[in-house]
């Protein structure tokens, strides 16, 4: 039985098929319908033209029968392409709408009055330091009374040494003294009576000049006595050692019992217990930087401390490009010399461009931020950062001041991606 599409070649001279009738052809084929293996004209076929022209061709020329397997290849090969295509209507199919690629919040920059701050580092030392030591010596070292930490006052007694031997020498000079004295009254009491004599011509021009002479060196003999009971007498005092200044100890070598020689260290101290912050910064903020300015010194654990900019250092390190900062700290609270702090200077304040943390991104060592523009699409701007206070920072340039950024997620976003501003968010300025 034939395909309803196909009829033997003896019912009609010409014959249409149908559209979309490859598979029809291909069962005719295999059925024996006359259009493919008789000679019977096929005028006009479903699929292209060319198709149809083709299959009349090769039947016209060759005049005998198709295989049915070369009938198949040949109408797949024919009108496969052609046939889809006039299955979906000849239309082209719609292209898919772009979807969003995230939900966003946006917020415009906001303008508002920032601290100006310049912030530093560096370590906690002493105002200024003082050696205590032994100026005398070698002498043995009786009695030590300051201990680490003590907080002294100018010309409290810290240490003695053993006396016996300086209080010899001193008993020693002062004899001599007295002998010297006794030497020189009396060749005074000589000086005076070849002075009285000499207009009488009782004793010679050279007795007289011996009896003055002998006054003289009696009387420098004298003056040598007393310099050296003067010596005597510092050393003396040199047996005890007391605080140059008033302030704190910080550091002791005395040791009760052990020989001293003249110029070892025994105490160190820190004068008026004052401390300093000796903050390290860079050199192009250190020209903003005056003698008086306010300074804030973090405590660790807590807390900070206010000082004032004593010096500011007039060399800069050539490693680091960092100069010193001196900043007096009256009240150093729990700050203790040799602790690192960190701590900033106040320079007054400035109005600034400022927008959240969360909308500025860091790729690569530079800030970025996404723009939203009137079709929803972001771009990627750089911008340069500067102060920050609480959750904002400041933008010192590359952001235009009415544009809309995105908040927040900027990390999951490409330049050029499409958004969809969550209602409710804008520019709205507070």
């Amino acid at each position: 039985m034939h395909d309803p599409v196909c009829r033997p070649a003896s019912a009609s001279a010409r014959e249409t098929v149908r559209p979309g009738l490859a598979k029809a052809c291909v069962n005719a084929a295999a059925n024996g319908c006359e259009h493919v293996r008789g000679h019977a004209r096929v005028d006009t076929v479903a699929a292209p033209a060319s198709a149809g022209l083709a299959m009349v061709d090769l039947r016209r020329r060759h005049g005998r029968r198709i295989r049915p397997w070369r009938a198949v290849a040949l109408a797949l090969s024919l009108t496969g392409l052609p046939l889809l295509a006039g299955a979906q209507g000849g239309k082209p199919s719609a292209p898919a709408p772009t979807k969003a690629a995230l939900s966003v919040e946006v917020v415009a920059p906001r303008p508002m009055v920032l601290p100006l701050r310049i912030a530093a580092h560096g370590s906690v030392a002493a105002w200024q330091e003082a050696s205590v030591g032994a100026e005398g010596g070698p002498w043995r070292l009786a009695e030590v009374r300051a201990q680490v930490g003590d907080v002294v006052r100018k010309g409290q007694l810290l240490a003695s040494f053993a006396p016996e031997m300086v209080r010899a020498d001193l008993a020693l000079a002062r004899a001599g003294v007295a002998e010297a004295d006794a030497v020189l009254a009396e060749m005074t009491t000589k000086a005076n009576r070849a002075r009285e004599l000499q207009p009488t011509g009782v004793l010679s021009a050279e007795q007289v000049q011996q009896a003055l002479t002998a006054e003289r060196t009696a009387q420098a003999r004298l003056e040598a006595q007393r310099a050296t009971l003067r010596l005597q007498e510092v050393r003396a005092a040199q047996l005890e050692v007391r605080a140059p200044d008033a302030g704190v100890i910080t550091a002791r070598a005395a040791t009760v019992g052990a020989v001293v020689p003249p110029g070892q260290e025994l105490f160190r101290m820190i004068r008026q217990a004052r401390l300093e912050w000796r903050a390290e910064v860079a050199s192009a903020d250190l020209v903003r930087l005056r003698p008086g300015q306010v300074a804030k010194v973090e405590v660790p654990g807590g807390g900070e401390v206010s000082g004032r900019v004593r010096m500011v250092s007039p060399t800069v390190d050539v490693a680091t490009r960092n100069g010193l900062v001196h900043v007096d700290l009256p009240d150093s609270g729990p700050l203790r010399a040799g602790m690192f702090a960190r701590g900033e200077f106040d320079l007054g304040q400035r109005e600034a461009l400022t927008l959240p943390q969360s909308a500025v991104l860091l790729r690569e060592g530079f800030a970025y931020v996404f723009a939203v523009d009137a079709q929803s699409r972001v771009r990627q701007l750089k911008v340069s950062t500067g102060r920050r206070s609480g959750a904002l920072v400041e933008v010192t340039e590359g952001l235009d001041p009415s544009a809309r950024v995105v908040a927040a997620g900027g990390g999951f976003l490409a330049d050029g991606d499409l958004v969809r501003v969550v209602p409710g968010s804008g520019p709205a300025r507070p």
